[in-house]
């Protein structure tokens, strides 16, 4: 992938600022560490941070047709169909003279202007320059894999692939209001599309594209799911979903650098790993390459209701029956420990703390022999295979299913703070907002009204931070992580699928295990949703612990502006977890998200509104 970062102006010649639109640029070196490029005009400026993955020699950028300079682009992202988008192109007359989609992207912008996007099957967050109407646009892919933030200033707008982008203009401050508290403390786990944490900072919304000019910035939605009956039969539907997948899985794995699939041994890793070591093998290519993560010790852990076993076992059982060439990630806790700055530097706000550090360290070692990999991020939330999907209790709250009963750490700000983050009240909004936003079918009967608004509130409020997650953490380290089941086709067909076709006899994901069922062995194929592993080891909880206590100690340290100091020394004392950002049970949660908010202050000088 790439980073992408620029500069609108209207009063500022913006051709004497190349040390500041550079300066933006290189704080995203890690997101495109092969190459970099810089285009300045009067009124605009544009910067690219380049990971080669398609066209290596060909696909440099900012990206501007020589023979007829009316857009330029800055581009992050990957194009699946775009070799049937540059022959219907040529076909329209246009000449290329690179092998890269990044020409794609610019050409069919040329001819088809802003429905362009629609056209396109990938992940992608761009910007596009209209030398002519002097305008620009800024695009992000359907579900928002790819991220892209901007920020209005009085006379232009700054962009960038990740804040730090934006915070390395001077005109733009790095201060946090009580709507950025509301989100950082009381919707972590269901963060509010577009918004930026940082006061003034958001971002494209996924499906939607922004454009920039002289008098206005509008946002136009170029995407949403539609809700229509679903005439399949189940045979039928095991059979689209396995079509879908499969050629999902195929166009997934171009790639002109070395390649490889994360492996859980769960379903979804599994049945991707399968699936792209058949096409492998009917490409003529060799055995696929397959990485996991693990914990010393990790094997004597206490299953629970989030994690339900050990990967091991499972892993070992895929690649076997796959036939694979696999490689065990052991991850010690002084790795994760010595691994949290980096993470907080990488996600520019507090993250999920060791699980963030886990899956760097785990990227880290991937990135060493490979430079994309494929993931199985979205089937849970495509095919309803976490708990809430299945907990009538869950489904009859009145909010977010998996914040059902759930303290959150705004519990822990200070009475002043609180009055003015209104924490309850903003989530309750959000919550009412959400379910507006969910596309009706005409006669649906109450329960499959009310599973469709729990499948939606999971694809627009629980998926966006995983997938985030993914993307800042796999990006810190220049690798590229591609996501199968986050195909709009496979979406599209799968969200009208009815609930009892998604979960035959009940059984989690039931439709996509039958769809697969020849491709892994039963006990993987069947095997119950287990969770993202993390650390069993203690010494991880005793330096936060002592990290904490040292806070509390000082009289300066910032998180206490926000938090209440008593509250925390009280369940300190009192061995109580702090309230976690976090669904999955963890006991550190709560201290690492603690820790971090006062890293996060320190480190970016975030003053409070």
């Amino acid at each position: 992938m790439c980073g992408v970062t620029g500069w609108i102006d209207w009063e500022t010649d913006l051709r004497g600022q190349e040390r500041t639109v550079r300066a933006m640029t290189d704080t995203l070196a890690c997101r495109g560490p092969d190459a970099h490029g810089v285009w300045l005009s009067r009124q605009a400026a544009l910067g690219h941070r380049r990971l080669s993955v398609i066209d290596i020699d060909g696909g440099s950028q900012p990206l501007a047709d020589s023979a007829d300079p009316g857009a330029v682009l800055s581009y992050n992202g990957e194009l699946y169909n775009y070799r049937e988008l540059r022959q219907e192109l040529s076909g329209l007359g246009h000449v290329f003279r690179t092998r890269s989609d990044t020409e794609v992207v610019l050409r069919a912008h040329l001819q088809w202007g802003a429905e362009a996007p629609r056209r396109f099957n990938g992940i992608f967050a761009y910007a596009l320059w209209d030398t002519r109407r002097q305008e620009l646009l800024l695009v992000r892919d359907r579900l928002g894999i790819k991220p892209l933030y901007w920020h209005a200033h009085r006379t232009g707008v700054l962009f960038g692939s990740e804040p730090k982008a934006v915070l390395a203009n001077p005109l733009f401050r790095a201060e946090l209001d009580a709507e950025g508290i509301a989100e950082l403390f009381a919707l972590p786990a269901a963060p509010t599309a577009g918004h930026g944490i940082f006061r003034g900072l958001h971002e494209v919304r996924p499906g939607h594209l922004v454009t920039v000019g002289r008098t206005a910035t509008r946002e136009e939605r170029y995407w949403r799911l539609e809700s229509l009956p679903h005439t399949d039969d189940a045979a039928t539907t095991r059979e689209t979903v396995r079509a879908l997948l499969a050629d999902t899985v195929e166009r997934q794995l171009l790639s002109d650098v070395p390649l490889c699939t994360l492996l859980s041994g769960g379903v979804d890793s599994s049945a991707l790993t399968a699936l792209a070591a058949a096409a492998q093998e009917r490409a003529g290519h060799g055995k696929v390459t397959t990485y996991s993560v693990d914990f010393p010790g990790s094997s004597d852990r206490t299953p629970d209701a989030w994690r339900t076993s050990h990967d091991a076992p499972y892993v070992q059982a895929a690649v076997e029956h796959i036939g694979t060439l696999h490689t065990s990630v052991v991850v010690p806790d002084d790795d994760l420990l010595d691994a949290r700055d980096a993470v907080l530097r990488a996600r520019d706000r507090p993250g999920w703390g060791e699980m963030d550090a886990s899956l760097h360290l785990l990227f880290r070692e991937v990135r060493r022999r490979s430079t994309v990999a494929l993931s199985g991020e979205a089937a849970d939330e495509l095919f309803g295979g976490y708990p809430y999907f299945h907990d009538p209790a869950a489904l009859a709250a009145d909010t977010f299913p998996w914040l059902r009963g759930r303290t959150t750490p705004a519990a822990l700000l200070r009475p002043e703070v609180r009055a003015e983050a209104r924490p309850e009240e903003y989530t309750a909004e959000a919550y009412r907002r959400s379910l507006a936003d969910v596309p009706r079918l005409d006669g649906e009967h109450a329960p499959d009204r009310r599973i469709r608004e729990v499948f939606h509130l999971a694809l627009t409020r629980w998926l966006p931070p995983l997938l985030d997650r993914v993307d800042r953490v796999s990006m810190s380290v220049g690798l590229e992580v591609r996501v199968p089941f986050c195909d709009h086709r496979l979406l599209e067909y799968v969200w009208n699928v009815p609930w009892a076709l998604k979960a035959p006899e009940g059984r989690p994901k039931g439709l996509l295990r039958d769809a697969v069922r020849d491709l892994l062995p039963p006990k993987v194929t069947d095997r119950p949703k287990s969770g993202y592993p993390s650390t069993p080891a203690v010494r991880y909880t005793e330096v936060l612990t002592a990290r904490a206590h040292e806070l509390l100690s000082d009289p300066n340290a910032p998180v206490f502006d926000l938090v209440d100091r008593a509250a925390v020394r009280s369940a300190l004392a009192e061995g109580r977890p702090l309230p976690s950002p976090r669904t999955a049970p963890n006991p550190v949660g709560g201290l690492d998200h603690l820790v971090q908010v006062d890293e996060w202050l320190r480190a970016y000088r975030v003053s409070l509104r």
